[in-house]
């Protein structure tokens, strides 16, 4: 663990404020700042707030690391490992803001935006104004949904990749590395995915809006939760991931393509990478146990589950 490391964080909304707590639970020194008393006058109430949550999850470090709140980070750049810009959903101000990173940081600083849509190629959009630049995407609220989308501009080196991936893993985070730069990265992508095939359903007088919600809440979601989509195929399917698509993609095809969607089929050679992939982290012969190790554990998370749905305080 990295315990002298110093963090910047721009920004003390609610998403600033969770990556404050938890940087410095890891025992990172940090810096908030913000242009808004208000806002920074509530800092060290709402890192308290998240710290209590990191608690409840059971994620707590107990690094203990100094905060440190103020109306610019002027003072702190110069030290600062990291740099996380999470400020307004504003292209304008992200460009005047990295604009004056790149300018006064220090140059082996890695900065990053926490933006939930806009590359770094947008708001830097000279490649040799992004060698230690990404976009650096959490989950809210990132104090216990402990994944972080790690998105390189096309000039991006790796070197600032690693150094990223590794003080966010210093962190408690895993870090996922997107091996280009795309709109929306990953998460909001298969979340727009989901969202737009809910509204058309909802629009084609196919469901209602709360009945689709039960049918993730009580159907996709737990098994997803435990197992992500491409390991859930496989485990559904005796045979595993090769033997899934085999058997639903030309479906699975047939439903995107009426809803007008290209790419839909998936070709050999895909379906091949993914089975190696998949093959990486569970033998092909596992799987039956990894199978009945999910039952127990979805019997487990609904319980839990159906507790929380209950208790008006959750």
């Amino acid at each position: 663990m990295m315990q002298h490391a110093h963090v910047v964080v721009l920004g003390a909304g609610s998403i600033g404020v969770s990556f404050a707590a938890v940087f410095c639970d890891a025992g990172f020194s940090v810096t908030i700042s913000d242009p808004d008393p208000a806002r920074r006058a509530a800092v060290v109430e709402g890192v308290e707030a998240q710290n209590a949550a990191i608690r409840m999850a059971g994620l707590e470090k107990g690094g203990r690391g100094a905060l440190s709140v103020a109306a610019n980070a002027d003072d702190a750049l110069a030290s600062a490992a990291l740099v996380i810009e999470a400020g307004p959903e504003r292209l304008d101000l992200k460009q005047a803001i990295f604009a004056d990173l790149l300018a006064r940081a220090a140059p082996d600083t890695i900065l990053a935006t926490a933006s939930s849509a806009i590359p770094m190629s947008r708001i830097l959009p000279d490649p040799a104004d992004q060698a230690r630049c990404l976009v650096a995407h959490p989950v809210n609220p990132p104090a216990v949904l402990r994944l972080i989308e790690l998105c390189p501009a096309p000039a991006t080196t790796a070197e600032a990749m690693e150094k990223a991936a590794s003080l966010f893993a210093d962190a408690g985070f895993r870090a996922v590395r997107l091996g280009h730069e795309i709109e929306g990265f990953v998460l909001n992508r298969l979340q727009g995915a989901v969202l737009r095939e809910a509204y058309r359903l909802v629009d084609d007088g196919v469901i209602g809006a709360d009945d689709l919600d039960a049918v993730m809440r009580l159907g996709l979601g737990p098994r997803w939760a435990l197992s992500g989509p491409f390991e859930t195929a496989e485990l559904n399917t005796p045979g595993g991931i090769r033997a899934h698509a085999a058997r639903m993609g030309p479906a699975y095809r047939a439903m995107g393509e009426a809803r007008g969607e290209t790419g839909c089929a998936w070709s050999d050679d895909l379906v091949g990478r993914v089975e190696a992939e998949r093959r990486a982290v569970i033998p092909q012969d596992a799987l039956p146990q990894r199978a009945a190790w999910r039952v127990k554990a979805v019997a487990r998370l609904v319980a839990v589950r159906d507790t929380l749905l209950g208790d008006d305080d959750a």
